[in-house]
C-alpha cells in the first residue's frame, strides 16, 4: 500500500507530497482518490502521492460557459463519446505541450494502472472527434458522486473547451456534486473553478464520495451539444 495510508492527509503539507513511495495499482490509486490524495510526479522519480491546500474545485451546475463557446458546440462537426479510447486520451494528454513545464507526469507506470482502473469501471474518458480523428477529450476518476479530472488536451482549437462542456453538461445530468480540479489554473478558473481550504475538500469528499450518482453519465453513444 502506498506510504500515505499511514497517515491522515489533511493534516500533510500543503505545498509539497504528503508521502512519497509504494506501488501505483489500481486498488492504490482508488484509495488515494477516495482520501483525496492523487500521485504527481516524473519518470524516474518514486510515486509522490499529493493533497495539497487550497484546492481547486468545480460544481457541475456552475461552470461558465460563454456564448461563443455555446456557439462553437453547435458545429455538427464535433463528435463526442466517452469512454470510447481512453488510453488513446491518456497519451494524447502525455503529449500536450504545456507553458512552463518539460515532460510530462503522465508517465508508463500511470498509462497503466490508470487503464486498469478503467477496465475496473472507476476512470472514464471523454472523446471529442472531427472528420473521424481524435482532435481532444479529458480523463478523470470517480468517486460516488465526485469527479476527479487529471487532464486534457487539444489538437485543435476549442476541442478540449468542447470536452468540458460534454462533461460538465453530462455531470449535472447525473447528479455530479463536485470536479475536483486539483490545482489553480487560469483557463479552469474563467471555466467556474474556485478554491476551497483542504478540510472543506475533504469533508465534502467524504459526504459526496459515498453517494451513488443519480444517473450514467458515461453512456457510450455520441451526445447532442449541451
Amino acid at each position: 500500500m502506498a506510504e500515505w495510508t499511514k497517515g491522515d492527509p489533511a493534516r500533510g503539507p500543503t505545498r509539497a507530497p504528503v508521502a512519497t513511495g509504494g506501488e501505483l495499482t489500481p486498488a492504490s490509486l482508488l484509495g488515494a482518490y477516495r482520501a483525496g490524495v492523487f500521485p504527481w510526479y516524473s519518470e524516474g522519480e518514486p510515486v509522490q502521492w499529493w493533497c495539497p491546500d487550497p484546492r481547486f474545485v468545480l460544481r457541475p451546475e456552475d461552470a461558465r460557459i460563454s456564448d461563443s463557446l455555446r456557439k462553437t458546440l453547435r458545429d455538427p462537426a464535433w463528435e463526442v463519446s466517452c469512454d470510447r479510447d481512453f488510453e488513446g486520451v491518456m497519451r494524447a494528454c502525455a503529449e500536450q505541450p504545456r507553458p512552463g513545464q518539460k515532460g510530462t507526469w503522465i508517465t508508463e507506470d500511470m498509462v497503466a494502472a490508470y487503464c486498469s482502473l478503467h477496465r475496473e469501471g472507476s476512470a472514464h474518458s471523454l472523446e471529442v472527434r472531427r472528420d473521424g480523428r481524435l482532435v481532444g477529450g479529458l480523463y478523470g476518476v470517480t468517486v460516488g458522486r465526485v469527479f476527479h479530472g487529471e487532464s486534457m488536451f487539444h489538437r485543435v482549437t476549442d476541442a478540449s473547451k468542447v470536452a468540458f462542456a460534454h462533461l460538465v453538461s453530462r455531470l449535472a445530468a447525473a447528479g455530479y456534486r463536485l470536479i475536483d480540479c486539483q490545482v489553480p489554473t487560469r483557463h479552469l478558473a474563467s471555466l467556474g473553478a474556485f478554491a476551497v481550504r483542504r478540510e472543506e475538500f475533504l469533508r465534502a469528499l467524504r459526504e459526496w464520495g459515498r453517494e451513488k450518482p443519480g444517473g450514467d453519465a458515461w453512456v457510450s453513444p455520441p451526445s447532442a451539444a449541451p
